[in-house]
C-alpha cells in the first residue's frame, strides 16, 4: 500500500525572488534546506516549496508550455479556526499585494470562505469550516 499523505507541495516560479518574498511576507518562515534557486517553508502538516518552473518540468521529465497568467487547475487551502480570521487574513493578504479574487463570504457548507493569488496566480483558498479538526501542530486531520 502506498502511504495515505501529503508530505511536500513544491510551486513552479516562474520568478523565485518575487514568490519567495511574498511567502516571506506573510510571515511564513524558511527552512535551512532554502537556497539561493529553491524555497522552502514550513507549515503545519506539508512542507512548501518553491523551485524554477523550468527546472521542476526538466526534473520531471516534461515540457512546460503554460504561461503565468494561466489558471493551473490547482488550488491550496489555509483552513482557519474561527470565520472572523477568513476576513482579517484576507485583509494581510491585500496588504501585501496578493490579489483577491473573492472576498470573504458565507459558503453553502456552513462554512466562510474566500480566494486569493500570489504574484504568479496560484490559487489559494482561505476558509474556516465548523466541523474542521486540527491536530496539536495545527494540521488538518479531517473536516
Amino acid at each position: 500500500m502506498i502511504p495515505q499523505r501529503v508530505s511536500l507541495i513544491t510551486i513552479g516560479a516562474y520568478d523565485l525572488p518575487l514568490l519567495r518574498a511574498f511567502y516571506q511576507k506573510l510571515g511564513w518562515e524558511e527552512t535551512e534546506h532554502s537556497s539561493d534557486n529553491y524555497a522552502a517553508f514550513t507549515t503545519a502538516g506539508v512542507i512548501l516549496t518553491l523551485f524554477p518552473i523550468q527546472e521542476l518540468a526538466k526534473d520531471a521529465g516534461v515540457t512546460f508550455t503554460q504561461d503565468r497568467n494561466s489558471y493551473r487547475a490547482v488550488s491550496f487551502a489555509i483552513n482557519l479556526d474561527e470565520p472572523s480570521q477568513v476576513d482579517s487574513v484576507i485583509e494581510q493578504i491585500r496588504e501585501i499585494g496578493g490579489t483577491i479574487l473573492r472576498e470573504p463570504s458565507d459558503a453553502f457548507w456552513g462554512g466562510r470562505t474566500a480566494y486569493f493569488a500570489d504574484p504568479e496566480n496560484n490559487l489559494w483558498e482561505v476558509a474556516w469550516n465548523p466541523t474542521a479538526v486540527f491536530d496539536e501542530r495545527g494540521a488538518m486531520i479531517s473536516y
